[in-house]
């Protein structure tokens, strides 16, 4: 049950259809295995094009996520936007393997993944408060402003940062590398089932 939930596929896959699956995959993996053997460092990350294209991406959700937890105290609206971060992929996950689109899902945890390692540079910032939020400020500027200075401060664990980053940069890491290992099961058995 489990496993024809995980690797659904149509009784005849449309070439076309699978034709542009191949080709999603090997985008995302290329950007994956960049993310992979990349540092946690926050300006490997503010270089490239392609982490901000994609950081770009996850800030509407992170900031709408302040919002939506608001109604919770201000710990949660601080917590919010990092949670929705996460959240919002795994909700279309579980989405997409209700619909039946197990090769979708497959791309969500992928993102799950990618969103996790967007975060970890910013935990890793918490003490030092110096990488650049919205409007071009840093938490040094604005005191307060600095989300996981903020919920590490409250939780007493600010000195442990860097360890708490590495965990959210490695638990990214790993769902990319799962998502791999998922999507080409998944292409393989389209592969068998081509119109």
């Amino acid at each position: 049950m489990i496993k024809d939930i995980l690797f659904a596929s149509e009784e005849e896959v449309n070439p076309l259809y699978f034709a542009g699956r191949v080709i999603l995959f090997i985008v995302i993996l290329i950007f994956g295995l960049r993310y992979i053997f990349s540092p946690i460092d926050p300006e490997y990350f503010s270089e490239s094009w392609m982490y901000f294209f994609l950081h770009y991406i996850n800030l509407p959700f992170h900031e709408a996520g302040h919002i939506i937890f608001s109604f919770f105290g201000e710990f949660m609206t601080t917590l919010g936007g990092s949670l929705m971060q996460i959240l919002i992929p795994i909700i279309l996950l579980v989405i997409f393997l209700y619909r039946g689109n197990a090769y979708a899902s497959s791309i969500m945890l992928w993102w799950t993944g990618q969103s996790f390692i967007d975060l970890a540079p910013y935990i890793d910032d918490a003490r030092a408060q110096r990488l650049i939020l919205i409007g071009g400020i840093t938490g040094e500027d604005v005191p307060g402003i600095h989300d996981w200075n903020n919920i590490l401060g409250a939780m007493g664990l600010l000195k442990h940062d860097h360890t708490i980053a590495l965990i959210s940069f490695f638990s990214g890491k790993t769902l990319i590398i799962l998502s791999f290992i998922w999507g080409i099961i998944i292409l393989y058995h389209q592969y068998k089932r081509l119109a």
